[in-house]
């Protein structure tokens, strides 16, 4: 007699279940070998956007889907749902912050979504992201290297569970009170510049990471093309020579996280700025472009 096909739900719930990540890691290893036996794999959206900024294609977005709770049954049912429709671009992502509050260790995340992934028939690449991976001010000011040790360590850990997709987010460091642009991006460019080095220098082989920035904190003073030109100049100087930066930035446009209860109980219209979501979107689409070729020179 053969052996019994892996239950690939009953591994992933008692995964999901243990408090030891030592059995964590050993079970998220049976869900690896399963996923890529079947054409599953985690994967880097890098060349894709890098594709879209050379105008090879259009017309369509990629969704990136923050799930908090349920990872495995939300996920099979984005996974259905990919499917019907023959799509493949879009990101499962979860925050620094949600996987404290929902106790989701990198490997636990990922594991749920290729289990997910097996359960449902889908095969190809599985992009999932690190979101908001961000710097606390107060935390960065009393002690720089101690900060950005922590999001290193956490970074090393999402690499390993196929975390290609990371976004960091350190502007939480912008300064507003400093009266220049410049002055005001400064260590927001600076941390992105040292942490995109840091991604370069441990990705796995043959993996670009798809490494996100960001200029604008949600919720906070919408960003300006000022703020991005600032922001992208320092990166750019601060980054080695010919290393791969960022594939994208994150800009705010109005929204907040949530959204804003009102005294009825009510949600508020969410108070987005058109005029500088445009800005940003031909601002964006030809400095991009420019990258993949000479971006130095554009600014």
């Amino acid at each position: 007699m053969g052996r019994r096909p892996l239950d690939v739900e009953k591994i992933v719930l008692d995964l999901i279940l243990s408090d030891d990540m030592q059995q964590k890691r050993e079970l998220a290893k049976k869900i690896f070998d399963l996923a890529y036996k079947k054409g599953i794999y985690p994967s880097s959206i890098h060349e894709f956007y890098i594709a879209r900024g050379r105008g090879e294609f259009g017309g369509f977005t990629v969704p990136a889907i923050n799930l908090r709770s349920l990872t495995y049954d939300l996920a099979r049912a984005i996974f259905r749902v990919a499917r019907k429709n023959n799509a493949g671009a879009f990101i499962f992502e979860i925050a620094k912050s949600e996987m404290g509050y929902t106790a989701q260790p990198p490997i636990e995340y990922s594991s749920a979504i290729l289990a997910a992934a097996i359960k449902e028939g889908y095969s190809g690449p599985v992009f999932i992201q690190g979101d908001h991976f961000q710097a606390n001010a107060k935390k960065y000011q009393e002690d720089p290297e101690k900060e950005l040790q922590g999001l290193k360590d956490l970074i090393t850990d999402a690499l390993e569970a196929g975390f290609y997709n990371i976004d960091i987010d350190s502007s939480t460091l912008v300064d507003l009170s400093e009266p220049k642009i410049k002055k005001q991006q400064y260590n927001n460019y600076e941390v992105c510049a040292k942490i995109t080095q840091f991604i370069r220098k441990i990705q796995p082989r043959g993996v670009e990471v798809s490494v996100g920035g960001e200029i604008g904190e949600v919720g906070k003073e919408n960003s300006t093309v000022a703020d991005l030109r600032a922001f992208m100049s320092g990166y750019l100087k601060r980054l080695k020579k010919n290393a791969r930066g960022i594939s994208k930035i994150s800009v705010q446009t109005g929204t907040s996280h949530g959204g804003v209860v009102l005294p009825d109980g009510s949600i508020a219209s969410v108070k987005l700025d058109f005029q500088t979501y445009s800005l940003f979107y031909i601002f964006i689409n030809k400095l991009f472009a420019c990258y993949v070729s000479a971006f130095k020179t554009y600014l």
